[in-house]
């Protein structure tokens, strides 16, 4: 197993979980594998291809995948092939003249083709050791991307009730996966679920104001960087992409009001990386291999969370850092809203409701963005500070929330659990324009009118966050209203305090750089030699190497094809086709600027997680050295304190070396241990208001970090 993944993929170490489904496989036992977009997903089923004697199928939906992964498998010596609608019938019959001839190993083919008759007779006739169906959520009507051409799939266990079939998607709630497994009758089934914490995006909400110019000013200094900015209509596209043509950015709309040819034409302009920027309707994506994409925007409001996971999960498949961000707006929703309401089947609209509640509570929301996605798919994440969301990196100050709670909480009770958010706001304002209320009689109760102290947006911010803390609940899809349940007894008992952020409009964060230590000019280069190998192969450039190989070339400098074969990612066929041109590049720049190759380095691909500091944390990493002060770093670098504070406890939390001494008093550092221990480190304002106004909520954050840190 290891001497294929280091022959042929050029790796030596799996990523998590990929060792245990490949033995599953190859003991022929059915598998379910839900895995991020980016995870290794087509690994588990290409490897154990190799290893067995027979053929290999791999189910897919898209065309445009399924060339990308054929060229791939090619390039590294793998033999594999695809039959689709884009081949002539000339074409065809060589491909199955090869496998009757069992010259290969793994065979892409979309669903609509395996259940022709006359098509799964001819693989009747062949051995087939493994069925792998990727997209495998399309079976599901609980899925947001159900096909009913999958439906058939269920005759596999029929046919061959020999082969194994393995699962694979990268989005299924809980509801999604089992239904998959019964309709495809797995038996015995195993299911690996990976982590779907991709540790190297960042997620950001911006509110909305004029986009087109906040687009502009974050493409600012990447030119050469991939992206895609998804819009919600065809009009939205054609103009933004055109105003990006006039502006000097490569770009190209992608709806699916273009032809075919033309759609297709677009999409071979991105992967060859003849142009950087795709505008698209989520109509574009789903058949994108593309590792390099470093930012995914949204420029309008995603229809689901699981639409919004699947099309930020484009982003980084390298593992390299990429930005995520969402512009938010309620005239966004309002426009949702009423595609909604076009929608003939009640339950078709109820369940629309319902997803976009639970997208509008994401963006509104107070709590990390990762711990909600994660939450979503029913994995916990349970880490104080993720250090790569704009909740996380600009966290919002506290405050004793309790009073304002048992407000809210009160209104809901007595006006009889049956009214929404805005409703119980009105209430609480005494408003005289809401008829309603006064038609209910709701001037009448004793919370009308006790919440004039605060404005509605802060209303509704407390309101949200109290739903997302567990103290509220909302019920019903299209007109949502709030109940009460046991967390909120305990707090009108006055048994439990409540800590709520404060609510302000957020500062605008720019995404992380970085901060990799490569030699940007040298990648700059061989990202030239391999544009055009690329283009004299016709194949996209990631085929021949991915950027993460390009980097390390860049980073250790090889000069022979022992150290070359140790750059992740060279396999033997890489480097026996490629290593002599590539080398000859690196020896060239080195000779050039007198530059010295770097220590050899040991071939092992870093899991996702461990991403590189970003260059503005280190940065601050380096200030602190020289012992300057918060103060003094934050007036240097012209950043807010509470950013300062932050990139140092993102340092303490990653085993970096902060001393404290210079930022809190010794005896300070000691009271809020003690305190810190008597009432615990998960919400900071407790402890804050113990202590008294001589200590800063950064003074106890920081010395929570490294309280935590001494407990790992």
């Amino acid at each position: 197993m290891y001497k294929i993944l280091q022959k042929y993929f050029g790796y030596t170490s799996f990523y998590p979980l990929q060792e245990e489904i490949i033995k599953e496989v190859q003991r022929q036992r059915d598998t379910f594998v839900l895995m991020p977009t980016g995870g290794g997903k087509s690994l588990c089923y290409q490897l154990p291809a190799i290893l067995f004697d027979s053929l290999t199928v791999v189910i897919s939906p898209l065309i445009a995948l399924m060339k990308d992964q054929v060229d791939g498998l090619l390039a590294n010596g793998v033999p594999a092939t695809f039959i689709n609608s884009s081949l002539s019938y000339k074409e065809i019959n060589v491909r199955r003249r090869s496998l009757s001839k069992n010259e290969i190993k793994i065979l892409y083919i979309a669903p609509e083709r395996l259940v022709m008759p006359e098509f799964l007779q001819f693989l009747q006739g062949l051995k087939v050791s493994l069925f792998a169906i990727d997209e495998s959520h399309c079976i599901s009507e609980w899925g947001h991307d159900f096909r009913p051409e999958y439906r058939q799939l269920k005759l596999l266990k029929d046919r061959f009730p020999g082969a194994p079939i393995m699962a694979l998607t990268a989005t299924a709630t809980p509801v999604v996966q089992e239904d998959i497994i019964t309709q495809l009758k797995l038996s015995d089934c195993k299911v690996f679920k990976a982590s779907f914490n991709r540790g190297n995006l960042y997620y950001q909400i911006k509110l909305k104001d004029e986009p087109y110019h906040q687009i502009l000013q974050y493409l600012e200094g990447r030119k050469n960087d991939s992206g895609i900015i998804y819009c919600q209509s065809r009009k939205t596209v054609e103009s933004l992409a055109a105003s990006l043509q006039t502006a000097g950015y490569r770009a190209l709309p992608y709806h699916a009001g273009l032809s075919a040819e033309v759609r297709t034409e677009s999409q071979e302009q991105f992967i060859h990386e003849n142009v950087e920027i795709m505008v698209a309707t989520i109509a574009f994506g789903m058949g994108i291999d593309k590792p390099n994409v470093r930012y995914v925007i949204h420029y309008d409001l995603p229809k689901s969370i699981e639409g919004y996971s699947q099309e930020t999960g484009r982003a980084g498949r390298d593992g390299l850092k990429s930005d995520c961000i969402l512009f938010f707006s309620y005239a966004d929703r309002v426009k949702i809203e009423y595609f909604i309401e076009q929608k003939k089947d009640e339950n078709e609209r109820q369940v629309a409701y319902k997803q976009l509640r639970e997208l509008v509570n994401y963006c509104e929301s107070n709590v990390c963005r990762r711990k909600l996605l994660l939450d979503y798919f029913g994995e916990r994440f349970d880490e104080p500070n993720c250090g790569s969301c704009d909740v996380c990196l600009e966290p919002k100050e506290r405050f004793d929330g309790t009073i304002a709670t048992q407000k809210i909480l009160s209104c809901v009770y007595r006006i009889g659990e049956r009214f929404g958010i805005n409703y119980v706001i009105d209430v609480l304002q005494g408003s005289k324009k809401n008829k309603k209320v006064l038609q209910n009689r709701h001037d009448m109760v004793r919370t009308y009118g006790v919440g004039k102290e605060y404005s509605k947006s802060q209303w509704q911010s407390f309101i949200r966050e109290l739903i997302q803390l567990g103290y509220l609940r909302q019920e019903g899809d299209k007109y949502p209203v709030l109940k009460l349940n046991k967390k909120s007894w305990e707090v009108l008992l006055r048994t439990e305090r409540v800590f709520l952020a404060k609510a302000e409009e957020p500062h605008y964060i720019p995404p992380s750089e970085t901060g990799e230590v490569y030699n940007r000019a040298l990648f700059e280069l061989l990202r030239s030699l391999r544009k055009t190998l690329a283009d004299q192969e016709a194949v996209p450039p990631y085929v021949i190497f991915h950027d993460t190989s390009l980097k390390e070339m860049s980073t250790y400098y090889p000069r022979n094809l022992q150290d070359f074969r140790r750059i992740n990612g060279v396999g033997e066929r890489k480097s026996d086709k490629y290593g002599d041109v590539f080398l000859k590049e690196i020896i060239g720049y080195c000779k050039q600027y007198n530059i010295a190759p770097k220590q050899a380095i040991h071939k092992r691909r870093e899991l996702p997680k461990k991403q590189m500091k970003s260059s503005t944390v280190q940065e601050t990493l380096a200030l602190h050295k020289q012992r300057l002060t918060i103060n003094e770093i934050a007036q240097k670098r012209g950043l807010a304190l509470s950013t300062i504070v932050s990139h140092l406890e993102k340092l303490i939390l990653d085993g970096e070396d902060v001393s404290l001494d210079n930022i809190v008093d010794r005896e300070k550092q000691e009271r809020i241990r003690r305190s810190l221990k008597e009432l615990g480190v998960k919400v900071l304002s407790p402890v804050k208001e113990k202590l008294g106004n001589d200590y800063s909520y950064g003074e106890i954050r920081l010395v929570r970090a490294k309280m935590m840190c001494e407990a790992k």
